[in-house]
């Protein structure tokens, strides 16, 4: 039995915007608040190995892991993979964008099991999931939104 989630938001910005700030593994501490530190592992055209730490959680525990992804800027996806497991038995992670009036949307999706011997089990992790992908994705809009507003041109006199 595995586990689904899915969660989308729409962030006031061009596409081309939210695919660079997204997809730029090794500035993920700047975007997302979760982690410590992204480490590029190799890069190889469109696949990056990468080690993500996040900050100690509530017993001072550090997780860290080995992930893959590869994007594919023609069909506007991401598919990417845990490599070092932990308490997954697998996953698996989906992104895809889509340009809409308001500006990108952004949707993840991830599919995984959790290992019987895992402190939880995918009930619990899936709820979990849902809950930090709202909270990662609106701090993600927000900075993407700043980026662009930051980097509109002023209109010339002539305008």
């Amino acid at each position: 039995m595995s586990a689904h989630t899915e969660n989308e938001i729409v962030i006031a910005a061009p596409l081309d915007l939210v695919w660079d700030m997204t997809n730029d593994v090794a500035n993920w501490p700047q975007l997302f608040t979760e982690y410590a530190s992204a480490e590029i592992l190799r890069q190889e055209g469109e696949k990056t190995t990468f080690r993500l730490t996040m900050h100690p959680d509530e017993n001072g525990k550090v997780w860290s892991w080995v992930s893959e992804r590869e994007a594919d800027r023609d069909t506007l996806t991401v598919k990417a993979r845990r490599v070092e497991t932990g308490p997954f038995a697998f996953m698996n992670i989906r992104w895809r964008y889509e340009e809409v009036p308001q500006g990108t949307r952004m949707v993840w999706t991830q599919d995984f099991e959790m290992k019987a011997e895992a402190p939880v089990d995918d009930a619990w992790m899936t709820d979990n999931i849902n809950r930090n992908s709202m909270v990662q994705m609106a701090l993600i809009r927000d900075r993407i939104e700043q980026a662009a507003t930051e980097h509109r041109p002023v209109p010339s006199l002539a305008d």
